[in-house]
């Protein structure tokens, strides 16, 4: 890591810091935006929205006429990748998810994303191990047999890494899997608690 990626590491806030006390920093719970993304419902970010978790880790891919779109089943976010060679989004314009371009290279799809707010990490369903916003992903998605296809991803920060760092895994076809509405939002008492749980500490 660089100096500047160990110095956010350190810093970094998260209710991980129990599970993961080299990752994260535990500290009382001042307000919302001391949790992360993932807490609070918004996204697990790119790179961990792909990789599998404990539970609704499902995606889907569907290709429509110079789109491809990418949904997962966990927060529910769907990815729209124009496949025309338009540019990316001006550099103002910054997501969680960043800005997706993509185009075939044979037969593997290969997804460029830039533009990221630097909010999320790429570990532990984003909340570990944060970014900034050099971040650029490249994806690579290759159809190796009829229910598999090779999933590839390389992450380059230079703000947090001095090499660019990939993984790889295999994404298995399950035809008989339904996806699951995620409804985070509706159940997320977690936030409420955590919040209140800090203030009842203080009074102590």
């Amino acid at each position: 890591m660089t100096g500047d990626g160990e110095r956010r590491s350190k810093e970094a806030y998260s209710t991980y810091s129990l599970d993961f006390p080299d990752a994260v920093t535990a500290h009382p719970f001042d307000a919302y935006d001391d949790l992360g993304p993932y807490d609070r419902c918004i996204t697990r970010g790119l790179l961990p929205s792909m990789l599998p978790t404990a539970y609704n880790m499902g995606n889907q891919i569907f290709q429509i006429p110079g789109f491809v779109i990418i949904r997962n089943e966990m927060i529910h976010e769907t990815r729209v990748i124009p496949l025309d060679g338009r540019p990316h989004v001006g550099a103002k314009i910054r997501s969680y998810l960043g800005d997706s371009r993509g185009h075939w290279d044979g037969d593997t799809l290969v997804v460029e994303s830039t533009n990221f707010n630097g909010k999320v990490g790429v570990t532990r369903n984003g909340n570990t191990l944060p970014t900034s916003r050099e971040k650029r992903i490249v994806e690579r998605i290759t159809r190796v047999n009829a229910s598999t296809l090779q999933y590839e991803a390389t992450v380059d920060d230079p703000a947090t890494w001095t090499r660019p760092r990939t993984v790889r895994l295999p994404l298995k076809l399950h035809p008989e899997y339904g996806m699951f509405e995620y409804a985070c939002h509706e159940g997320n008492y977690a936030m409420k608690h955590i919040l209140s749980g800090a203030r009842a500490d203080e009074e102590k």
